[in-house]
């Protein structure tokens, strides 16, 4: 291996990082002491150093806790994480619906499935022992029609093969729980399902790596590979290993390894209406069944850990990488291709892009997203959601190959490089068990 190799560490660790922060087990993420807010800028700016033996790539939940595991499982080993932005978790981490996912919506066999119950129990877990805001309100999944409880008694099917708890209920059980629920029959209730804060986890996540050693350095973008050398936005550092967690550019970064040869990211912008003060209070969130051929979860109304809710997300096939709002952060050469490559999609209705398309575009639009809110749940009123909270952008990878939607979870990488190209929802939920098989994955890798 080029540079300071995994086997051979530069033992330039912090003294004493690992012991301090309790990172890894089960007792070492929900133990310690709280973590007070911290300023997630790159305050005290930190210098890329010339040399590491683990380089993580973007500065998400996904990179922060891979990060982590790196000085668990290395402790002498160099750890230094590189973020674009100033500040940690500024994408789809902080833009996130901050939902604790059960994990029955999966196929049992998937990465998805393995790693949301597991997820769900170590955010609750370390959540309440750092005293971050955490609100175990559950969810409802509702049934708009006969043609939807087939679907539903497949959620069942997958929680049982799972091992997540789910609820069978009847529609009056259910507004018992939520009386302004609205469903036909039935419904399922997912008393796991919490909701938490991401900005504030983020600021626990980044004290951690400080407190461990993990040299973190923001403002800071990758711009190519030579060799063992990785070409940045500060300069050049050698990389004994490189992880890519970086999101939206994930695609990009891997091809510089010989990686993703296949995929592309497609981004969705995913918008919520946000409710005013004063407007009627929810008790749980309450979820459609989904359509369990598509990646999306369909609008739903969430409650947010300070007490209100909110309607969303759309699924809105987005035009650059980081389309968020007017022309912020357009490039030609991004739009140029994407465009494209939706174009096509439309036209052959690859995946059922055409019908997802036509389904999204109208949900810019303020009523009728209400209008699909309001099929789950009773008192909907526009007066109650005025404005557009921040957008979110999905980077949904796409096989170019078999013009397919990826639905799970998708990783790549060898012995000097490992490339997380697909983690969209529920990866916030699996952030800790997928670090710590990422890093299983590439102790197999350089073994």
């Amino acid at each position: 291996m080029d540079g300071p190799g995994l086997l051979q560490c530069s033992g330039q660790a912090a003294s004493g990082g690992l012991a301090a922060a309790r990172f890894g087990t089960r007792a070492g993420w929900a133990g310690g002491t709280p973590v007070a807010a911290v300023n997630t800028t790159n305050s005290g700016r930190i210098a890329l150093p010339p040399v590491t033996d683990f380089l993580v790539i973007g500065g998400g939940v996904i990179g922060l806790t891979l990060a982590l595991e790196c000085r668990r499982r290395h402790p002498d080993c160099r750890v230094t994480l590189i973020e674009k932005e100033s500040g940690w978790g500024r994408h789809a981490t902080g833009r996130s619906s901050g939902v604790l996912h059960a994990g029955f919506y999966y196929t049992a066999d998937s990465l998805k499935a393995r790693f949301t119950r597991r997820g769900n129990q170590r955010w609750t877990e370390y959540c309440r022992e750092r005293g971050l805001l955490l609100h175990c309100c559950g969810k409802l999944v509702v049934a708009r029609s006969r043609a939807e409880l087939d679907a539903m008694e497949e959620l069942v099917r997958r929680a049982r093969r799972s091992g997540v708890a789910l609820e069978e209920l009847s529609a009056a059980d259910a507004r018992k729980i939520e009386p302004r629920v609205r469903t036909f029959e039935r419904a399922l209730f997912s008393p796991t399902t919490a909701v938490v804060n991401p900005r504030q986890i983020v600021e626990a996540l980044v004290a951690d790596a400080r407190l461990a050693g993990v040299e973190l350095v923001g403002a800071t973008a990758y711009r190519g590979r030579r060799g063992a050398q990785i070409e940045t936005t500060a300069g050049p550092i050698s990389a004994g290993y490189v992880i890519n967690a970086a999101g939206l550019y994930a695609d990009t970064v891997a091809r510089d390894f010989g990686f993703s040869e296949r995929y592309r990211i497609l981004p969705f912008k995913g918008l919520y209406l946000h409710s005013a003060a004063g407007a009627p209070p929810l008790r749980t969130n309450i979820y459609p069944v989904p359509r369990l051929d598509n990646p999306f979860l369909g609008v739903h109304l969430t409650v947010t850990p300070a007490g209100g809710s909110k309607v969303g997300p759309t699924a809105i096939p987005a035009f650059w990488r980081e389309h968020y709002r007017g022309g912020t952060n357009f490039r030609w050469r991004e739009f140029a291709e994407i465009v494209g490559r939706e174009g096509v999609l439309f036209l052959r209705n690859d995946s059922g892009f055409r019908g997802l398309a036509l389904r999204e575009l109208p949900k810019y639009w303020k009523p009728h997203l209400l209008r699909l809110a309001a099929g789950l749940a009773t008192g909907i009123e526009r007066a109650h959601y005025p404005s557009w909270g921040p957008a979110g952008i999905r980077a949904q990878l796409f096989d170019v190959r078999r013009r397919t939607l990826e639905m799970d979870f998708c990783l790549e990488g060898d012995d000097r490089s490992f490339h997380v190209l697909n983690a969209v929802s529920p990866a916030f939920t699996c952030a800790i068990p997928f670090s710590e098989f990422v890093l299983q994955e590439i102790g197999r890798r350089v073994s």
